[in-house]
């Protein structure tokens, strides 16, 4: 196969939701309220070929945009095709953006359709212990946050997971709000107006709540990614090691904010199933 024809297959998933079609042998259920807010609506996607006699693994997606853009039907084809066609029960997550509303609604969010989640895995066939969190870019920090966020830090309910998947995301929002790394899109989600800034931009750090008994962390991260800077994979990495928990990263090199090719998003997520497997949640 050419890689011309590969990438066309890794579009399609993307062209066929534009038609509002989805492949035949994927089932949906589109916009399922989890909140009381009109944006906080999930699908939840099923493969009519896996096998439903036992519980199935689900894993929760959430599209990146830098808490300002983006949508859930743009990550199918990257964040949800590739467990479809592993027989898990996909959760796909929409949230509110900084149009409606500034941090930190977006992690509170995340954290309540989590929580639906876990409270129907039973009707969907899941394995409540055996759901995992993934997302891209601001999604990547969100899937971080569903996996890190301690009860007390009072920004949702915070039941376990299995493993968080981090596609380069945000790790120390703090650093984007100033200095070299700042960018646009984290100061229009926690703009200057908001009463203490800085304490609530280490709040919403997945770094601030690194600590013992973490679930299992893999991130994805290009080396050369102009958006997010790769020390933000890396740290958090370290950190989580340094604290006693399980964690690994996947460099991409000269990868950038997620523009990989479709070889590497091959090898990645045959790198993703390897970890999952490894600690036994497929």
């Amino acid at each position: 196969m050419t890689m011309v024809q590969r990438l066309f297959l890794s579009l399609l998933p993307t062209l066929l939701l534009a038609q509002n079609q989805v492949p035949d042998w994927v089932s949906v259920e589109s916009n399922i309220s989890y909140s009381t807010h009109k944006e906080t609506v999930l699908d939840i996607l099923q493969s009519k070929r896996a096998e439903t006699s036992a519980k199935r693994v689900g894993v929760i997606v959430i599209h990146g945009g830098g808490w300002v853009g983006g949508k859930k039907e743009n990550v199918f084809d990257r964040l949800c095709l590739p467990y479809l066609e592993k027989g898990f029960v996909v959760a796909n997550v929409e949230y509110r953006l900084a149009g409606s509303a500034l941090a930190p609604a977006a992690v509170q969010d995340v954290l309540a359709a989590a929580e639906w989640f876990r409270s129907n895995a039973a009707k969907y066939g899941v394995d409540k212990n055996k759901i995992i969190v993934t997302g891209d870019s601001a999604g990547g920090h969100l899937a971080l946050m569903v996996g890190l966020t301690p009860k007390h830090a009072k920004l949702g309910p915070t039941g376990k997971v299995a493993a968080v998947v981090n596609f380069y995301g945000i790790t120390d929002v703090q650093d984007q709000l100033e200095g070299e790394h700042m960018r646009k899109y984290a100061v229009t989600w926690l703009p200057e107006s908001v009463p203490d800034r800085q304490e609530l931009a280490r709040k919403l750090s997945p770094v601030t709540w690194v600590r013992k008994d973490l679930p299992p962390v893999i991130t994805i991260h290009g080396d050369a990614d102009p958006t997010v800077p790769y020390e933000h994979g890396v740290d958090i990495t370290k950190e989580i090691r340094n604290a006693g928990s399980d964690a690994e990263m996947v460099p991409i090199h000269q990868g950038g904010h997620g523009n990989f090719t479709a070889d590497q998003f091959a090898d990645i997520y045959a790198q993703i199933f390897n970890f999952l497997a490894k600690r036994k949640i497929i």
